[in-house]
């Protein structure tokens, strides 16, 4: 399609689809979550869900850095950075705030600040620029597996407790990581559009993404946890592994798979025959996809 031709059809309803969720007021607060009302002998006990909420908190917490990446990587692009730096970010940090906000109240006794410094001394250090995917709409395609790690992660989340304020935190995020997953994936419909990459290229950017996920984010934020709860086994990485791969055998129990392959696949738009005879077959691995 040459300039003069205008927008195709995709490319019109993938920006009406952005200006409406743009202007879409944020769901809720952390004003609104009592954390007063939260019945702490349901969760108390539990260091694997600890592990899993204090870890995600560091990460959340730590958006700024990477959305800061984001806007530099889109430097010409005003209406993807105006929501990234208004709207997306304020979302990601609010996440944060409400995740250590319940690991403050349930378990008092972890210095979360200490803690996260450490886990921000050493993140901070690998989340750079470089990890961007230097095709700005793979980069879309890769943060499409972003988004669909988070909203498997809270929906898994969401199905392991019944304490009912965690139950109503990890509800609401799950609900902004699917929404973010929707903006990120209608600016990429737009890129695909403006670039012609192939699915092959597409699938090579999501397979990097899934194992950066992996080696990265996660691994260094539980390592952190680890640390400041058991500084006595410092350094000790079959003692760490013990307890890591716990808390994530829990989390791979309530993975959501069949929601996490869709998502995945998605961005390749492959024909409806093919998509559905790969779903069941890949719903089975997902888990070694995302977690250890």
């Amino acid at each position: 399609m040459s300039p003069e031709d205008g927008p195709s059809v995709d490319e019109a309803i993938a920006a009406r689809e952005i200006r409406l969720n743009y202007s879409t007021a944020l769901p809720w607060t952390l004003e609104s979550i009592d954390l007063d009302r939260i019945e702490v002998a349901r969760v108390r006990h539990d260091e694997d869900l600890f592990f899993l909420l204090c870890s995600s908190s560091f990460v959340e917490s730590g958006s700024d850095l990477y959305t800061q990446n984001l806007i530099d990587h889109f430097a010409d692009d005003e209406e993807l950075q105006g929501w990234l730096s208004q709207h997306w970010q304020h979302e990601e940090l609010q996440h944060g705030r409400a995740l250590a906000a319940y690991v403050r109240k349930v378990w008092p006794e972890f210095d979360w600040d200490k803690g996260f410094q450490a886990f921000w001394n050493e993140y901070g250090a690998v989340c750079t620029a470089e990890q961007l995917e230097p095709d700005r709409g793979l980069e879309l395609a890769a943060r499409c597996v972003v988004e669909t790690g988070t909203a498997s992660l809270y929906r898994a989340l969401n199905e392991i407790t019944d304490e009912p304020v965690l139950k109503l935190l990890t509800n609401h995020i799950k609900g902004d990581e699917v929404r973010h997953y929707k903006h990120f994936y209608q600016h990429y419909r737009l890129y695909r559009e403006r670039e012609g990459f192939g699915r092959y290229k597409v699938f090579r950017a999501i397979l990097r993404r899934v194992n950066e996920i992996k080696s990265e984010d996660s691994d260094i934020a539980l390592r952190h946890v680890f640390n400041q709860c058991y500084p006595q086994h410092l350094g000790n990485e079959a003692e760490f592994r013990r307890i890591s791969n716990r808390a994530q055998g829990l989390l791979r129990r309530h993975i959501p798979a069949g929601m996490t392959v869709k998502m995945l696949l998605k961005p390749l738009d492959l024909p409806p025959r093919l998509q559905g005879a790969l779903e069941k077959p890949l719903a089975k691995i997902t888990e070694k996809l995302f977690l250890h």
